[in-house]
Formats: structure tokens, sequence, C-alpha cells
């Protein structure tokens, strides 16, 4: 027997397309911001961590919207997006805290 692949719904279509987009920028925002505190903090001048970061974070972005278009469970797109963004956030801040 041939198995047939069932065709994902608008809701997945949709979830896992906002996913790559909002759950992206939510992480690379996070990456960013903790690249930024980490270069900064290691001595890097603040508009070349700046832009170094942003770099970084463009092809992250990238690489961030294919995977999660291409992963099998959305469930886990979205924990990984969105507790990875938090958690690079929180420790861009905590960084941030111990520089000022």
């Amino acid at each position: 027997m041939a198995a047939t692949l069932a065709s994902p719904s608008r809701v997945q279509v949709v979830s896992r397309v906002l996913a790559a987009v909002v759950g992206g920028y939510a992480f690379c925002w996070g990456l960013t911001a903790f690249g930024l505190a980490g270069f900064y903090a290691a001595g890097m001048d603040f508009h070349d961590a700046e832009h170094l970061s942003a770099m970084l974070a463009f092809v992250a972005y990238l690489v961030v919207f294919l995977w999660a278009i291409a992963a099998r469970s959305l469930v886990r797109v979205w924990a990984v997006l969105l507790a990875g963004g938090a958690a690079l956030a929180g420790a861009a801040s905590f960084i941030q805290s111990l520089l000022v």
C-alpha cells in the first residue's frame, strides 16, 4: 500500500507561517540583544557590536525561518522560538545590568 500524505489545514499553514515570521523575529531580536550585550561586555565598540549582532541575526533569521517551515513539529517550533527568544533577551538584560 502506498502511504498518502495528508495536506495540512489552513490553520496549520497560518500557524507555521506566523511561527516563521513572528517567532523568528522574536528569536532574532533576543539574539541581537544578547550578541550586542555580549560583544560590548567583551570590549568591542558599541556600534561595532551592534552591527555585528545585526548581521549575525540576519543570517540566523533565514535559518530559523526555513527551519520553522520544514520542521515536523509545529509545537516544537513555537516552543524553541519563543522560549529561546525570551531566554536570550533575559540573558542580554542580565548582562546589561552588570554593565551599568
